[in-house]
C-alpha cells in the first residue's frame, strides 16, 4: 500500500510502498479516509520518542471505515465509520486495537474531517480539565490560531470562560466566531501591555502557552497570571515541575488519548459545541510538503491528508 514516512530517523518524509497491515486478534483494519497532520508527527519520525522499526510510516490521527475485524472483536463491524489515534496513519490502511483510542465518528461531520479531531481535540479538552477552567474565569491563550488553539477557544468559551486569544496575524474574525472575547495580534501590538495595561491589570486566571519551547519565554508569559492562577505549557517549557514557587501553578501537559475521551469529543461535535476548521486538504503524495509547512508554525486550523 502507499504511505508517507521516513527510511531513517530524522530523514525527509517521502512516499513509500509498504505492506498492507492485517487485523490481528482484537484489532480492526481501517481503510483511511483521511489522516490529520500534527507537529508531533515529525518528532516521532525523528526517533525522539523511541526507535520503532524502519521504514517508519508517519501520522497518529485518522478517520475512516472498518475494512475488516480480527478475532474476538465485538464493538465494531465492517463498514463502521470511526476515528481515533494509531501509529502510522499517513497510509491507505491502519490496524487499530478495538479497545484503544478508537471511537465511532461524529455524525455531524463529513468523515474525512473527523481526522482533524483526535490529537488537537483531546489536547484542548484535557487542558481545560487539567487547568480546572470554570465559568467567569479569564484564559490567556498563546498560539490560538492553530488546531489546538481553535478547539480550546471554542471549548473554553462554551464553559463561559473569557478567552484572550493571541495569534501571529489578524485572526479576529475567525477566532471571534469561535468564541474569543479578545484577539491580540502579537505582530502588531505588545501582548503584555494589552493584557496587564487594558484587560487584566491584576493578571489573568489561566495561561495556556501552546508555542513557547524556551523556559524564559514561558516565564515571561507566566508573569501575566495573578498569584494563585495556573500556567499550562504543552511544549515542555515549565520549570517548577509540580511545586508552586512563583505563586502560579505550572502544568506540563501531555495528551492521554482514550476511547472515552474520543467519544466525548464526538458528542461535543454532534451537539454543535465544537466545530472543526480544516485549513488545507492535500493528497498523500503532497504530505511531505504539508508536514514541512506545519514545522514552520503559523498553522490556521488543521491540515488533513487524503490517501
Amino acid at each position: 500500500m502507499r504511505a508517507v514516512g521516513v527510511k531513517d530517523y530524522g530523514a525527509t518524509p517521502e512516499l513509500l510502498e509498504v505492506a498492507k497491515p492485517a487485523a490481528g486478534p482484537g484489532q480492526v483494519l481501517v481503510r483511511v479516509e483521511a489522516a490529520g497532520v500534527n507537529p508531533v508527527d515529525t518528532i516521532i519520525a525523528s526517533g525522539r520518542f523511541g526507535r520503532p522499526p524502519l521504514p517508519l510510516v508517519m501520522g497518529v490521527d485518522f478517520a475512516g471505515r472498518v475494512e475488516a475485524v480480527g478475532k474476538g472483536v465485538t464493538r465494531y463491524a465492517v463498514g463502521d465509520p470511526v476515528f481515533g489515534r494509531a501509529a502510522g496513519t499517513y497510509a491507505q490502511y491502519v490496524a487499530v486495537d478495538e479497545n484503544g483510542p478508537l471511537s465511532p465518528a461524529p455524525d455531524a461531520l463529513e468523515l474525512k474531517t473527523a481526522a482533524a479531531l483526535p490529537t488537537a481535540g483531546l489536547t484542548a479538552l484535557g487542558i481545560l480539565d487539567a487547568a480546572r477552567v470554570r465559568g467567569g474565569e479569564s484564559l490567556l491563550l498563546i498560539g490560538a490560531a492553530g488546531g489546538v488553539g481553535t478547539f480550546l477557544t471554542q471549548l473554553a468559551s462554551a464553559r463561559d470562560a473569557r478567552v484572550l486569544a493571541v495569534t501571529r496575524g489578524d485572526e479576529s474574525v475567525r477566532l471571534g466566531l469561535s468564541g474569543a472575547a479578545v484577539t491580540i495580534d502579537a505582530t502588531a501590538e505588545d501582548v503584555a501591555g494589552r493584557v496587564r495595561g487594558e484587560e487584566y491589570p491584576e493578571g489573568v486566571d489561566v495561561l495556556v502557552d501552546l508555542v513557547s519551547k524556551d523556559p524564559e519565554a514561558f516565564e515571561a508569559n507566566k508573569k501575566l497570571v495573578h498569584d494563585g492562577g495556573v500556567a499550562v505549557s504543552t511544549r515542555g517549557a515549565t520549570r517548577e515541575h509540580g511545586t508552586v514557587q512563583s505563586g502560579v501553578e505550572e502544568i506540563a501537559f501531555g495528551v492521554k488519548p482514550s476511547a472515552e475521551l474520543l467519544a466525548a469529543l464526538a458528542e461535543l461535535v454532534d451537539a454543535g459545541t465544537l466545530r472543526v476548521f480544516v485549513e488545507e486538504e492535500v493528497p498523500l503524495e503532497q504530505a511531505p510538503q504539508a508536514v514541512a509547512r506545519i514545522q514552520h508554525g503559523g498553522a490556521r486550523g488543521k491540515t488533513i491528508i487524503k490517501p
